[in-house]
């Protein structure tokens, strides 16, 4: 069998598993799986090196990565406006297998997501010493929707445990004097010990909802994935403010901010947001600006007595 073989058949057997897990109703796993593939998807699209498939093939692979992202949104949210089904995803699946041959309209009006490189912070540095100025001369804050694109990666509630505390967190809001000009801007939410090493799963919001002013509105709920009374000491909660670079072609982290453990009440918290690049070990903070701009959070405990 040859390698773009062995390939297709490597997807069409995680698409399969993935649309298992969704009808067995086990949508942790479902989400996770089509999330991998969509990646993987994505990766081929993007690359360019010498590949086994056409510019038209990548363009409907990079249409299913679509669906499958739209497919997890529809899990992580189920008061979506644009539920994307698992009948309709399972349409998709005789595609993966023929894509080599395959020539009919896509059966859904979607568009690939759009060719982007994710880069670590240490990267990221590198690209973005003259950004500041092009960032000074691009216009001032305005009110504006933004279109649905790439969801994000939330995970559902964990099960109550007797005694034992959950925290969501819902994030409002966030106030950045350049907010106008933040394009497909979403967070990044990790817990991390004193270390600065991971505690939970790592989850990225979808992106923002709308920017208004000096704010952008997210209005989305975060499930910890951890008990409260699980969390190690000196644990911290990280947010990792990011948004898309055009000219460069890479998604970029703006700031940060973090909540430690003896913050964690239930109600409104306004927190301080610090330069980048994430400082997780929180031993150089450096405030991103003397202006009174903050993350505007608000916690919800769940305690099982």
């Amino acid at each position: 069998m040859s390698e773009v073989n062995k390939t297709i058949q490597k997807w069409h057997a995680s698409f399969e598993k993935g649309t298992d897990f969704d009808s067995w109703g086990q949508l942790v796993e479902a989400i996770d799986e089509y999330q991998i593939l969509a990646r993987q998807l994505q990766k081929e699209v993007q690359s360019t090196n010498a590949s086994d498939f056409t510019e038209e093939q990548k363009k409907t692979l990079g249409k299913i990565a679509t669906c499958l992202e739209m497919r997890s949104a529809s899990l992580q949210c189920t008061q979506s406006k644009e539920d994307f089904k698992l009948e309709e995803l399972k349409k998709l699946e005789t595609i993966i297998q023929n894509i080599l041959t395959y020539k009919k309209e896509f059966p859904f009006d979607v568009q690939p997501v759009p060719s982007r490189k994710i880069l670590a912070p240490g990267e990221e540095e590198n690209l973005e010493l003259e950004e500041e100025e092009e960032d000074a001369a691009a216009g001032a804050g305005s009110t504006e929707a933004f279109l649905p694109r790439a969801p994000g990666t939330l995970l559902p509630r964990l099960p109550s445990e007797p005694g034992m505390t959950l925290l969501t967190l819902k994030i409002e809001k966030i106030g950045l004097k350049d907010a106008g000009q933040c394009i497909d801007p979403y967070m990044t939410i990790s817990v991390k010990d004193v270390n600065g090493v991971d505690v939970n799963p790592v989850q990225d919001t979808p992106v923002a909802s709308r920017k208004e002013d000096t704010y952008i509105h997210f209005s989305v709920d975060v499930e910890i994935q951890r008990h409260v009374e699980k969390l190690p000491k000196g644990a911290a909660i990280f947010f990792e403010f990011k948004h898309y670079k055009p000219k460069k072609r890479f998604t970029s982290t703006k700031c940060f901010a973090f909540m430690e453990m003896d913050e964690i009440k239930p109600g409104p918290i306004v927190i301080e947001l610090y330069k980048k690049p994430t400082d997780f070990k929180r031993k150089k903070l450096q405030l991103v600006t003397k202006k009174q701009l903050y993350l505007h959070l608000h916690q919800t405990l769940h305690k099982d007595s």
